[in-house]
């Protein structure tokens, strides 16, 4: 089994500071194998933002993985936008806007699906599925993780604008062999299998340290990954800058079956939205 911490959306530029601390030493607690962030390390892809989100990445107690979200390239600069959008993420955060990490238990390939031409909506580059058909078939045994700012597919009441041609990214992704998505952008928490696609568990954080909530508290992720089998944990704080489970779920699936699904084999908690203090 491998340990993920999965972390979504900090905003540096418009956070909870009084987070920053409990999260760091609720890291160094758990002893993840690997913090996966899946974009929005930026509130506005503002120099002194990607200096302080790098600040935080680099006091975390494991490797990291990071990819950019739509935030991470500037909104209120439309040259910088459209002819070097990555430059400030390529400078202080990571060269690799698709980077990779693995060992001889798990692979994990992230994805860049920020448009530049399309601010909100995101997207899935063909050379990017390439690379994650590649993992797979380095050990087809081997769990697969694919980390990507824009959800594949939206949970029922989502206001925001879906990934353009979702359809086609969602089965693009199952041909490539992904077994878990990780992603953000909503700003809240959820995890099921695609729909459409129910040999992918698709696993949604909120946002980790910003005060740009949607009717939930600040939610991060922790995985145990083991072939066919993960388990999902669910940390939120609320008005105190303290951590604690809020949900849990263990999935199963066959993994001699190609395309089999995930199922749920545990479940404790439940919908955290209306809870507070």
């Amino acid at each position: 089994m491998r340990r993920v911490l999965h972390l979504s959306d900090l905003h540096f530029g418009r956070t909870r500071p009084d987070l920053f601390e409990p999260l760091l030493a609720l890291a160094e607690r758990l002893k993840p194998d690997l913090v996966a962030v899946s974009g929005d390390l930026t509130q506005r892809a503002r120099r002194g933002q990607f200096v302080q989100a790098r600040a935080f990445l680099d006091r975390l107690p494991a490797p990291w993985l990071a990819v950019p979200g739509n935030h991470d390239i500037s909104l209120d600069n439309v040259l910088v936008r459209l002819l070097d959008p990555w430059g400030r993420y390529r400078g202080l955060i990571h060269e690799d806007l698709s980077p990779r990490w693995e060992d001889e238990a798990l692979a994990v390939v992230g994805l860049n699906t920020v448009n530049r031409y399309a601010h909100q909506s995101g997207r899935i580059g063909r050379r990017q599925l390439r690379t994650i058909a590649a993992a797979a078939a380095d050990d087809p045994a081997r769990p697969l993780v694919v980390v990507m700012h824009h959800p594949p597919e939206h949970p029922a009441g989502s206001r925001k604008r879906p990934m353009r041609h979702a359809g086609r990214g969602v089965e693009a992704l199952r041909r490539a062999g992904a077994d878990i998505v990780l992603s953000g952008h909503l700003h809240n928490a959820h995890v099921a299998p695609l729909s459409a696609a129910p040999g992918i568990l698709l696993v949604q954080a909120g946002t980790g340290l910003s005060t740009r909530l949607r009717a939930e508290p600040n939610t991060i992720n922790c995985l145990e990954i083991g072939p066919g089998d993960v388990r999902v944990d669910r940390w939120a704080a609320f008005d105190r800058p303290d951590w604690e489970v809020v949900e849990s779920a263990r999935f199963v699936r066959d993994i001699t079956r190609p395309d089999a699904p995930w199922a749920t084999a545990a479940h404790e908690g439940g919908a955290i939205r209306a809870r507070s203090g």
